[in-house]
């Protein structure tokens, strides 16, 4: 059996079936998702998901579903499922399930008496198309394949309802039907590798239910148009290649793009390289530029979370010349129009001016000189480097703010500052102002990486003032945080806050840290006493009054709850390092134990991939995105980290 399978038994049950996900991308925006058994339980399901700019800065559910129903000798055996209200099932195709395979593609098997068919799914590398190739492996005699579209045309943060405005009208193209419900968007091409008859016949089907939004607090009940049904025979042995596409295809030449694409995929056979795939699917090619989406369904390019996550997700899988065209040819470019006050959130890479974002992308840089050389490093990184750290020197920067001992300081109390970014009534939920712990964590690393590159480069005076500056900084840095224990989080107007979050375990995991190694490992501890779960570390101790480490209930308790105990796997990277740091090769075993928290959830939730952010007390539920960059690039990062030590060990 592959590593990705399921059976029947699993899938039968829709209490476990449907809490599993699926998501696949073009890598150009576009991607499809539902649950394992083709049941959409979100508004942002869908078979054919996709950008269009000339809408919105967002995407588009075109196609939300696709019924099948098989007919032979006269009897008619729907395949498909949907959900009307909180029980109600309708039809129950699940029941003729045998298998769900995603090793390579998403492949569900379905066996009706004798009749032994399978659906594969696929999205063209690019282009905003889906196939979808059914195949009847086994049947006694010829069946009839019926299958019946339906419509959303919305973006994914809405629902749609019936109404007079939509348009049902079809056009005759080759091989199928082209429909569009809006003015302004573009035709839905629906098409087949071999003819097919069509019958108009468009209905309304009313108060489809969506249980993860319900639970989320949201509107989970929209209506969908399904404008008729398509009808071919197919005999034993047949494979028959359905295509929908905002352009016409040419139907005579959907075989070949399939046979050209599915070698493309990397198949699934442990979690490296489910991560290596997921990592992978959240490359968004726009034109000339590469960014690294922040995960998927509702994430746009962000800079924090791509310069997070781009060394991850790009070195550390062996594709370098994605970290070239994400890097060098689109950030890069960005950073230096954001360093002129020339960039703007509505072009390219958006939260620039988050006070943190151009310090993760230094650190970036830094995991490149690790993998090859600070010499390399130093050649291609080390202008852009300095110009970062000048800018923050010359108080440009328009949110942070570069006090006298040195520290950076930034105003949280009306803004949030930091990753720790929600909103509640207008004001953040986790007010982190003035000194923050990570903030200054990566400031002090930033520097003294930028004094390497500048040192490697020649230029011996930049680099030695670089230091200077950089040990005072040090020496204020642990005078402030330092509260003889582990770090505060944040401090301002003397106030410190003592409460023990995360954030403090960059200090000890970056290369350079501002700790010795004594207080390094007091960070680790108390991170590993009081944060550490099989998903990461917790937003905030059990200990404090305000832990709230589940994150159910409507928009306003989920905000609340968000940063105050949920766990965030992105964190994990930074333990690990810090962890290994002060354990050496004696944490090996540990560690690796850790990794099997995540091993779980490869057929868990969003399968082959790490959602968002999990519960903080068992047994840890997933919640958020159903694949998120930054969870994915540290999990493959401690995987990384481990390659090394296990390296050395063996050595």
């Amino acid at each position: 059996m592959s590593y990705l399978n399921f059976d029947k038994t699993l899938l039968l049950n829709l209490e476990r079936s449907l809490r599993k996900e699926m998501i696949h991308t073009n890598r150009a925006g576009a991607y499809m998702s539902s649950t394992l058994v083709d049941c959409n339980t979100r508004k942002y399901h869908g078979l054919l998901v996709v950008p269009l700019p000339e809408l919105g800065n967002e995407n588009y559910v075109l196609l939300s579903s696709l019924d099948e129903t098989v007919i032979q000798h006269g009897a008619e055996f729907n395949l498909g499922i949907h959900q009307y209200g909180e029980t109600n099932f309708s039809p129950s195709g699940q029941k003729y399930i045998r298998e769900f395979d995603c090793t390579s593609l998403c492949t569900t098997t379905f066996r009706v008496g004798g009749v032994i068919l399978t659906k594969e799914r696929m999205l063209v590398s690019g282009e905003s198309r889906v196939f979808i190739r059914y195949t009847l492996l086994e049947s006694g005699s010829p069946v009839t394949l019926r299958l019946k579209p339906y419509l959303a045309f919305r973006s994914v943060h809405a629902l749609t309802h019936a109404n007079p405005d939509a348009n049902s009208d079809v056009e005759p193209i080759k091989n199928g039907q082209r429909i569009r419900l809006y003015d302004g968007f573009p035709y839905l091409n629906m098409q087949f590798s071999k003819k097919a008859e069509y019958k108009h016949n468009p209905l309304w089907y009313k108060d489809i239910y969506y249980q993860k939004e319900d639970e989320r607090g949201y509107e989970c009940r929209e209506d969908q148009l399904v404008p008729g049904s398509f009808e071919l025979s197919m005999r034993k042995g047949e494979s028959v290649i359905f295509a929908a596409g905002t352009t016409e295809g040419n139907p005579s030449g959907f075989k070949t793009i399939w046979n050209k694409e599915q070698p493309l995929r990397i198949p699934r056979n442990d979690m490296f390289s489910c991560l290596k795939n997921s990592a992978c699917q959240l490359y968004k090619h726009q034109g000339d530029k590469c960014y690294l989406m922040a995960g998927y369904p509702w994430f746009g390019a962000q800079a924090r979370e791509e310069f997070i996550s781009v060394a991850s997700c790009t070195l550390d899988i062996d594709r370098p010349d994605d970290w070239e065209a994400i890097v060098d040819q689109t950030a890069i470019p960005d950073v230096e129009l954001f360093l002129k006050g020339e960039h703007t959130d509505q072009c390219g890479i958006q939260g620039m001016s988050e006070p943190d974002a151009l310090l993760w992308l230094v650190r970036a840089f830094q995991k490149f000189a690790h993998k090859y050389s600070i010499q390399e490093a130093a050649r291609r990184y080390g202008k852009i480097c300095k110009q970062i750290i000048d800018f923050y020197q010359k108080q440009a920067h328009p949110r942070t703010y570069l006090h006298p001992n040195g520290l950076l300081w930034v105003d949280g109390k009306h803004k949030p500052a930091t990753w720790m970014n929600v909103i509640e009534d207008g004001k953040p939920v986790t007010p982190r102002t003035g000194y923050v712990v990570e903030l200054n964590s990566l400031w002090y690393n930033a520097m003294r990486f930028t004094a390497e590159l500048m040192r490697a480069n020649g230029q011996k005076q930049t680099a030695d003032l670089l230091e200077y500056r950089a040990e005072l900084v040090k020496d204020v840095f642990v005078t402030t945080f330092w509260n003889g224990v582990y770090l505060d989080d944040y401090v301002t107007d003397g106030y410190h806050n003592h409460e023990v979050r995360p954030n403090q375990i960059w200090a000890a995991a970056l290369p350079y840290s501002p700790l010795d190694m004594k207080q390094k490992k007091a960070v680790v501890d108390i991170c590993t006493k009081e944060l550490l779960t099989p998903r990461g570390l917790r937003t905030l101790s059990p200990k404090s009054g305000d832990y709230r480490p589940v994150y159910i209930g409507g928009q306003k308790e989920r905000d609340h709850n968000l940063h105050n105990g949920p766990v965030w796997p992105f964190t994990i990277a930074a333990y690990a390092r810090a962890y290994m740091s002060v354990y050496h090769r004696s944490g090996i075993s540990f560690m690796q134990r850790l990794l099997v928290g995540f091993e779980m959830e490869m057929k868990e939730l969003t399968i082959g991939t790490i959602n968002e952010l999990y519960d903080g007390n068992p047994p840890y539920k997933g919640h958020g995105g159903q694949c998120y960059a930054p969870s994915i690039a540290a999990v493959i990062s401690v995987i990384d980290t481990m390659k090394h030590f296990e390296t050395q060990q063996n050595g």
